[in-house]
């Protein structure tokens, strides 16, 4: 990196602090805290901040707080609120369909659609479940020895394996998946560190060459993944070289990182519970239920953006075109006029299904079907092939606050 450029970053990641730090501790924003240290470990009680301040609190980032389940979802499914207007940290990366409203956003998303349909996702149990039992046997092996992280040795890797043998990414390129995904991710909260900016620098300039070289093996022998479908409409002029790019880079971040974080919030939660392990190794088929609960309870996306793009009505208010509106979906989830006892973990909850974690409308999420899967199937490998697992130690939190999980969970049996 160049001085100039160091220079410029540094003064960047100054700036950026300095305007969190200003507002979140002088002029005591909701929304600027969530992005301390502190907002980061715990967001829930700034979410009963907010909803103790009222419908529509303004934040000093010109932006209307919502916490309430039902304005929430209007928000979501609302085709009168859009993404493509919106200035955020996360244009450093261009994440394709997170960024794209209609037609674009509805042209790239048709390419994808069929890849992560129901039926298609079901054809994958059997590999899912075989790269879970891999995992456990290595895993176990290692808990002989003594306490093992979980996130490291189980929760990370099974999606990665998954997302990268869904697209047709090779074998020996999916090590460095989860570095790339690390840096990609974290863009969402904005630029952490110089350090953080070199990772990005990386993980993009290294995707960039793996997705050229995917190109040009999928152009000599087309396969049946989701890079041989993009490559076939690249070709056909139904999407440039960027949005090929961009799409891939999007599908891999979000493929996994999300699984990972309901993976791992899912066991946190259980292992402090010792009750409800007992419960879900007795009745492994409880893990339904136990994925729908942490997905409201600890949702591993916790908040987005929109922006109103017409005059439009929101619980009896007139907002106009360019508003802005965080959606705090954890917040939501946590609605007391929706879901009783909020801030239980409860997973006899009849209405968790209701959680706004996979949002709604056209820009819900596409791998739903998938993540839904992967948890299931990762939960119950662990209570049956690892029933005596206990925690080892507390878990540390993820340096991130729009994707919430665990850096660490260290398990012993």
């Amino acid at each position: 990196m160049q001085i100039t450029e160091t220079a410029r970053v540094l003064a960047e990641l100054g700036i950026g602090r300095a305007f969190i730090g200003y507002h979140a501790h002088i002029r005591r924003d909701p929304l600027a805290q969530l992005f301390t240290r502190r907002g980061r470990q715990n967001p829930y009680p700034i979410y009963e901040r907010v909803r103790a301040l009222g419908p529509f609190p303004r934040s000093s980032f010109n932006s209307l707080l919502l916490v309430d389940h039902a304005h929430c979802h209007q928000v979501l499914r609302s085709r009168d609120f859009g993404v493509s207007q919106i200035q955020s940290p996360s244009r450093a990366v261009d994440l394709s369909l997170l960024i794209l409203d209609p037609p674009d956003h509805t042209r790239l998303r048709r390419l994808i659609s069929s890849a992560f349909a129901p039926a298609r996702i079901r054809e994958q149990e059997e590999r899912i479940q075989n790269a879970a039992n891999r995992l456990v046997d290595e895993f176990a092996a290692r808990l002989a020895d003594g306490p093992v992280d979980l996130m490291g040795a189980y929760a990370k890797p099974l999606p990665i394996v998954m997302i990268a043998a869904l697209m047709g990414v090779p074998d020996h390129e999916v090590p460095a998946l989860g570095r790339h995904g690390d840096a990609i991710g974290g863009v969402l909260d904005g630029l952490q560190s110089l350090r953080h900016y070199r990772e990005l620098s990386v993980a993009q300039r290294e995707l960039h060459a793996l997705f050229h070289r995917l190109v040009e093996q999928r152009r000599a022998a087309p396969g049946s993944d989701v890079i041989s479908d993009l490559v076939t409409a690249l070709d056909h002029q139904e999407l440039t070289a960027e949005e090929f790019e961009s799409l891939c880079t999007l599908l891999l971040v979000a493929g996994f990182e999300t699984t990972v974080n309901l993976i791992g919030n899912a066991m946190s939660a259980l292992l402090v519970r010792p009750h409800l392990w007992r419960r879900l190794v007795e009745k492994p088929g409880l893990v339904d239920r136990v994925v729908e609960e942490t997905l409201r309870w600890d949702s591993p996306v916790q908040a987005t953006v929109r922006a109103a793009m017409t005059d439009v009505e929101l619980g009896g208010r007139i907002l106009r075109p360019g508003q802005l509106v965080s959606v705090l979906i954890a917040g939501a989830n946590r609605d007391p006029k929706v879901f009783d006892r909020p801030d239980v973990f409860d997973i006899d909850r009849p209405n968790a299904a209701e959680h706004l974690s996979f949002g709604h409308g056209i820009h819900h999420c596409i791998g739903r079907p998938l993540a839904m899967l992967e948890a299931r199937i990762a939960l119950r490998t662990l209570v049956t092939r690892l029933p005596d697992l206990k925690p080892a130690g507390p878990p540390t939190e993820g340096s991130g606050y729009i994707l919430r999980g665990r850096a660490t969970l260290p398990v012993r049996l």
